[in-house]
């Protein structure tokens, strides 16, 4: 979950570092620091808190250099302080490294080393460890340290190595954590993500699983577990580096909010014909394919996993498939029924989150067949799946996701259409109906923006509320986890989402006068329902925010106050229901002055479990 960046070329590595590392602050941000080789010895300066303060003392002293590894920190063993940050090194100080990922391991290895080296550890952390391990197979050549070294660890882990001995040289692994390596003319980059190199570079090589790289600033050589030399293809990228930039915005995720428009209709657009009939781009899937399933899963985290609930409605009710929507982190883990004939569907933003990621090489070792739905071009799960459809909403910075999840739906609505279709389970009526609708929901989100200051106002007046309820039916509560979710991320308000029918069943017990209700009523069918639920709050004294479809004016009688979206078709509600819960939580944040884009302990990849 940290973000990793190593030079060597002819530079100087310190402000390249620093670039880098601030394109990767969104992966952890407890602590950074860099080892630099400079006059015959590796210096390194690391510092509790934001990447600001290691380019401050950086700045306070002359470092020079062409040879460095940078890192910034999501703190996983070990508190954050300056001592555990990193770089890390061995006794001597020879051996620098940088580490994103858990040694699981570590403390057998670390008791091993005391016993046999007598080595003496300054950190909490697992990544000292793999230092010392290097340190003590070391006899000349860094490469066949970093080999023998690998070989007794266990768990995830990229890392960079560098070496006072060999300075002209940078050793890279990759194993379940995120690595890429960028190519410059005498000089090369590793990094976590792609954003950390565009300023130099936009030739990637996309590293794969077990390979370790080797760096020079004259090239780069890629090898597998066998010791052999691999060759790859060169990954152009071609999206524009300033997308990542907050363009006048204040922070991040508002400027990703106001994005969606834009985000949901390349997502759409592109997988559209002429005549509005779906191209899935080289996705196979046949009559035949989809007879032969026995069984659908969706497997993701956090928001992911909120956009498969939406999912498994849609390819329900479209194409009357059974769907059971799954946490990856439990999927794995309980050994679930699969075969051949089972489609597996993978939900990630970026592509790495390793439980998803572990969850569909189980899926994938027992015969299922993968398809995913990522952001990340080029992502590890991209890679290893046998299907992938990418999600158009361009790179997402902020930590808490917003264009992402509204791309996500539009990639479930389409996957859902294409399936009904192929089978035949709705007519072609039906299906340009939801075209149609789907169509227009750029402009219908644009329209909920535009009116972003009532949402501004309703935050001011509840920011200092502490516990806060999300209610809703059918559609409306996966709506009401991914609002809930919203708002305890970056504003740490303790917040809850419950199926409106199931208060009564205890969770009525918690509301009491002030406490903050959203209602989310957009179902016709189950809407006057859902005004009896309001109203049994309203009873106990709760104020209630309630969203709901324009025209429906029933629901003022119940509610405090009302957030209007535009009339849609019920099934397709969650793309516009979503979009004022974004804003509410975000000047909610803004409001308690919470750092919006970098909530703390969390990041944006979750590469750890």
């Amino acid at each position: 979950m940290c973000g990793i960046v190593g030079y060597i070329g002819e530079k100087e590595v310190a402000p390249i570092l620093i670039e880098g590392l601030s394109k990767l602050e969104y992966r952890g941000y407890d602590s950074a620091g860099v080892a630099i080789f400079d006059q015959d010895e590796i210096k390194v300066r690391k510092f509790k808190g934001r990447i600001s303060i290691l380019e401050e003392n950086l700045q306070k002293e002359t470092i020079k250099g062409t040879l460095g590894i940078g890192h910034t920190r999501w703190a996983t063993h070990g508190e954050p302080s300056d001592r555990n940050s990193h770089p890390h090194t061995n006794c001597s100080g020879s051996i620098a490294l940088i580490h994103n990922g858990i040694i699981e391991n570590y403390m057998k290895l670390k008791e091993w080393l005391i016993e046999v080296n007598g080595d003496h550890f300054q950190s909490e952390t697992d990544s000292e460890v793999i230092a010392h391990l290097i340190d003590y197979f070391y006899d000349g050549d860094l490469l066949d340290a970093v080999y023998k070294a690998i070989d007794k660890m266990e768990g995830a882990y990229a890392i960079g190595v560098i070496c006072k001995d060999e300075p002209d040289k940078i050793v890279a692994v990759r194993k379940d954590s995120p690595l890429i390596v960028g190519l410059g003319e005498n000089e090369n980059f590793i990094a976590s993500d792609i954003p950390a190199l565009l300023k130099y570079t936009r030739d990637i090589y996309l590293i794969e699983n077990d390979e370790v790289v080797l760096l020079t600033k004259e090239g780069v050589k890629i090898f597998n577990e066998l010791r052999q030399e691999v060759k790859r293809d060169v990954f152009k990228v071609t999206w524009d580096a300033e997308a990542a930039e907050k363009e006048g915005y204040a922070h991040f995720m508002m400027k990703e909010i106001n994005e969606q428009p834009r985000g949901v209709y390349e997502t759409l657009h592109r997988r559209l014909d002429k005549e509005d009939n779906i191209v899935l781009d080289g996705i196979k899937i046949t009559k035949e394919d989809l007879d032969k399933i026995n069984k659908v899963y969706i497997v993701a985290c956090g928001t992911a996993y909120h956009a498969g609930l939406v999912g498994k409605y849609a390819i329900e009710k479209f194409a009357k498939i059974p769907v059971d929507v799954e946490v990856a982190s439990e999927f794995r883990y309980r050994d679930p029924f699969v075969d051949e004939n089972t489609l597996f569907i993978a939900v990630s933003q970026s592509g790495e989150t390793l439980d998803t990621l572990a969850a569909l090489r189980e899926a994938k070792r027992k015969g299922a067949r993968i398809l995913s739905v990522v952001n990340v071009v080029g992502s590890s799960v991209a890679r290893e799946s046998d299907d992938v459809f990418y999600t158009w909403a361009g790179p997402e910075i902020a930590v808490a996701s917003t264009k992402a999840y509204t791309t996500q739906l539009i990639s479930m609505y389409l996957l859902s259409l294409h399936m009904a279709m192929t089978k035949g389970t709705l007519t072609e009526e039906q299906y340009k109906a939801y075209i149609k609708e789907l169509k227009e929901m750029p402009d219908k989100i644009q329209a909920i923006l535009d009116d972003h200051e009532t949402i501004q106002q309703l935050a001011d007046e509840q920011f200092n509320n502490e516990n806060v309820f999300y209610i809703g039916r059918g559609l409306d509560v996966t709506v009401a986890y991914e609002g809930s979710l919203k708002l305890k991320e970056i504003s740490y308000i303790h917040s809850e989402a419950i199926a409106a029918g199931e208060l009564k069943h205890g969770t009525i017990a918690l509301i009491e006068e002030g406490r903050l209700v959203v209602a989310l009523a957009t179902q016709d069918k189950l809407y006057d329902k859902m005004l009896s639920n309001i109203q049994e709050v309203r009873a106990r004294g709760a104020y209630v925010i309630g969203v709901a479809k324009k025209g429906n004016k029933e629901i003022e009688k119940s509610a405090d106050k009302v957030i209007y979206i535009p009339d849609t078709l019920d099934e397709l509600t969650p793309i516009l229901s979503v979009i004022p819960l974004q804003i509410l939580a975000y000047y909610i944040a803004v409001a308690r002055g919470c750092d919006v884009d970098k909530p703390k302990n969390l990041a944006k990849s979750v590469t750890v479990e």
